[in-house]
């Protein structure tokens, strides 16, 4: 997640609700990537004065947004953000062919595997199964779309768009450098994309963030849509495994692009 920025919020301060509204979700946001915090440590990550955090968070807790662990004096997430990311799961609707099929890859492969899929404009990822053995990509939780340009998934996606949408996304989202290895030239990135849809598999190697290789494989259906894709990440030794990567991956494809054929018939 990606909280405001500094600046951002100083001048929500003086918006009346808007503000309030905006250091809400801030603390929200500092307390699920920190996997919960004290008050002085949510003060120090979003930059708000201790009081207003507190007068915050009392909020957050007191609608179950919020848990209030006095004996460890911190803050976790609340019962009401659980509601909240369960009803986008299921408008998401992520069928149970597929969460099987990731779940299969990440069992087979010893590897965190992911879903994804289109909403709206953005590429986001859907589905993730992981484990403290093979975790998820740093700071990569459910619903995260920044980066297409530097990951193997977000790469699938993007050769699936048609050469105008592809532009209206890239002038959209942007093509930031993540690593030294990530691409950031649209002519460079055309050209691999090519690749990518030409051999129907995409790789990056430390693109998105130092020490990561990640493989994806799209998803179509039945009017040969591409609507999402499979995909893996792990250290650098997985390219030790690429044919059998390959593999897992193309067959996990072919099984959720025939399971998604047949929801459309």
């Amino acid at each position: 997640m990606v909280h405001p920025s500094v600046t951002d919020v100083r001048l929500a301060r003086d918006r009346g609700s808007d503000g309030a509204l905006l250091r809400a979700l801030s603390i929200l946001e500092a307390v699920a990537d920190s996997n919960g915090a004290s008050a002085k440590e949510i003060a120090a990550i979003t930059d708000l004065p201790l009081p207003t955090v507190y007068r915050v968070v009392r909020l957050l807790v007191a609608e179950d947004y919020l848990v209030h662990l006095r004996s460890e004096h911190r803050f976790e997430l609340g019962f009401k953000v659980h509601h909240l990311a369960t009803s986008l799961h299921r408008q998401l609707g992520v069928p149970p062919v597929v969460r099987a099929e990731v779940a299969r890859l990440h069992a087979d492969l010893g590897a965190a595997a992911y879903w994804t899929v289109y909403r709206g404009s953005n590429v986001v990822v859907a589905y993730i199964a992981d484990s403290p053995e093979a975790p998820r990509i740093r700071l990569l939780d459910f619903g995260l779309h920044e980066g297409a340009h530097g990951t193997a998934f977000g790469k699938v996606m993007l050769a699936g768009m048609t050469p105008a949408q592809r532009r209206e996304y890239l002038d959209a989202h942007g093509m930031p450098a993540m690593t030294p290895t990530t691409i950031t030239s649209a002519e460079e990135l055309e050209e691999h994309l090519e690749k990518v849809s030409r051999v129907g598999i995409a790789w990056e190697y430390e693109e998105f963030q130092p020490g990561l290789v990640c493989a994806a494989v799209g998803a179509r259906d039945a009017a040969g849509r591409m609507v999402g894709s499979v995909a893996v990440s792990g250290g650098p030794g997985l390219r030790r495994h690429e044919p059998e990567v390959e593999r897992a991956l193309r067959a996990a494809a072919s099984r959720v692009s025939r399971c998604l054929r047949g929801r459309d018939a």
